[in-house]
């Protein structure tokens, strides 16, 4: 019986990007797909910088930004087109190393994902692979599945499995976790269309369209593709609604049969839902499988994405035997308590925002979606952080920007999959770090712009750019190298992307 380190079950983008990651540190990994072949119609359509920077990592960066729209931002109107909400995003290279937000085709992500993947040793990916029974041994977890292609049942073992499954998943049924309820549960149409020809009048903003009687949502999405996503009232049928002529008769105010062609029309119910336990043994759930969310802050595939983030560098210390001053247990349980409020945070957002495009934007709903708001409100977007986990301090838990070296590569081109010491020059001087543990300094790069954010001289990033801790004195760095990373660490011999 074949075993591996970590098995992926579903491999849709967050599980396809988990295995590019858990390759790149070595870990024998296994993917099963139950489908033949990626969905080749739309469904998402965002991605933000974070994700890019992910996407970085594991070397499809370059190749999907192309294949982009630029998104400058997404406006609420009322009724009569008033707008009541501005919410801009910032345009050239952010903090991150890149724009703030992208609009994207997923099959275009998709194929990149896979292509990648298929130069990669470590991992291997099984298609028309049915999993249908796991179980936790204590030491390993054995997994049965039928080869649809040749009806045979077979057997693997792994130190730990993920399940990287969707809503309906197989995993979070084994771990027994029940979803925690945010309220929001709504039936809408969402329609793809492809324009014969551009239509500049539609603009490239998005825009919610908070009109009592059949609230709306238009995206920008690249090249001649443009989607809407429009309530279903409670009276009508799912199947109706859907029918190319009662499509086209909601689209009119935009949008005639003679100037583009539907691509994929579908009735989805929106939920606002996350689970209550994420890990159970050597299980544990990432993306859909443990959290769903309304879609209007474009953040679904985006949650999933900072799972395996988060997840991954855990995994390989794990299966490799190396914990930073703490049991493997212990580190495996911060991924739920770390991921868990920041999932949710962008849930509850996405349930406000829906809120006030369903009050039909009256001022009294703007308020009470974004408390203080008077008029036209501008939103910025926002970044929780973490949860409780791992770190030292008030300033651990938040996400780090992405340094620009002196000789213009982008630090985590140089320092992929490693803890990395961002400090002051003064601080930085005579400073002993443990094996694996890089440093960038504000002489060699433009950290200090990123420190200043911070609001710190120095601070330890995590491999998922998270900060360990901050630090204003030598002294303190030392204490928190102390801390927090007592012990060597490296995750395998890093591959340079």
């Amino acid at each position: 019986m074949e075993h591996f380190d970590v098995a992926i079950v579903g491999y849709g983008p967050t599980g396809a990007t988990l295995a590019h990651l858990l390759g790149q540190c070595g870990l024998k990994t296994l993917v099963l797909e139950k489908e033949t072949a990626a969905y080749h119609l739309p469904r998402a359509v965002h991605f933000d910088a974070e994700i890019m920077r992910v996407f970085q990592w594991i070397g499809i960066a370059k190749e999907m930004e192309p294949k982009t729209a630029l998104h400058p931002g997404m406006r609420f109107v009322d009724g009569s087109g008033k707008l009541l909400l501005d919410w801009p995003r910032p345009q050239g290279e952010g903090p991150q190393g890149w724009r703030a937000n992208y609009r994207f085709h997923q099959p275009d992500l998709e194929k990149l994902l896979r292509d990648q993947l298929a130069g990669r040793s470590d991992v291997t990916v099984r298609t028309r692979c049915d999993v249908f029974n796991v179980e936790d041994k204590g030491d390993l977890v054995e997994l049965r599945f039928e080869d649809m292609s040749r009806g045979k049942v077979e057997r693997v073992t792994a130190k730990y499995v993920v399940g990287c499954d969707g809503a309906r998943s197989l995993i979070r049924r084994y771990i027994e976790s029940d979803m925690e309820d945010y309220g929001f549960h709504e039936r809408w149409l969402v329609v793809d269309v492809i324009l014969n020809q551009d239509k500049p009048a539609l603009g490239n903003h998005s825009i919610q369209y908070c009109v009592p009687e059949r609230p709306a949502t238009y995206v920008r999405c690249p090249g001649l593709r443009r989607r809407w996503e429009i309530t279903v009232l409670p009276d009508e049928d799912s199947n109706e609604i859907s029918k190319p002529e009662r499509v086209w008769e909601l689209l009119s105010g935009w949008l005639t049969p003679e100037e583009a062609v539907l691509e994929r029309t579908a009735v989805y119910v929106f939920h606002s839902l996350v689970a209550e336990r994420w890990r159970k043994g050597r299980l544990l759930l990432a993306g859909d499988a443990c959290h769903q969310t309304p879609p209007f802050m474009g953040q679904g595939m985006c949650a999933g994405i900072r799972d395996v983030s988060n997840l991954y560098w855990k995994l390989a210390l794990a299966c490799q035997d190396k914990v930073i001053g703490q049991s493997t247990e212990a580190l495996l349980d911060t991924y739920e308590s770390e991921r868990k409020p920041n999932a949710a945070e962008y849930i509850r957002t996405a349930v406000r925002l829906g809120g006030l495009i369903n009050a039909a934007g009256t001022e009294e709903a703007l308020r009470a979606a974004l408390p203080g708001a008077d008029g036209t409100a501008r939103m910025e977007s926002i970044a929780p952080p973490l949860g409780q986990g791992i770190g030292y301090g008030d300033k651990a838990g938040r996400l780090f920007g992405q340094p620009r070296l002196a000789d213009g590569r982008l630090m985590d081109e140089v320092h992929p999959h490693q803890f990395v010491v961002v400090a002051d020059d003064e601080l930085a001087s005579g400073l002993d770090l443990p094996d694996g543990v890089a440093l960038v300094t504000t002489s060699q790069s433009n950290a200090g712009t990123h420190l200043a954010r911070l609001e710190a001289k120095a601070t330890v990033l995590r491999p998922d750019r998270h900060t360990l801790g901050a630090a204003d004195t030598k002294d303190e760095l030392a204490a928190l190298l102390e801390r927090v990373l007592p012990n060597p660490i490296t995750l395998n011999e890093p591959e340079m992307v």
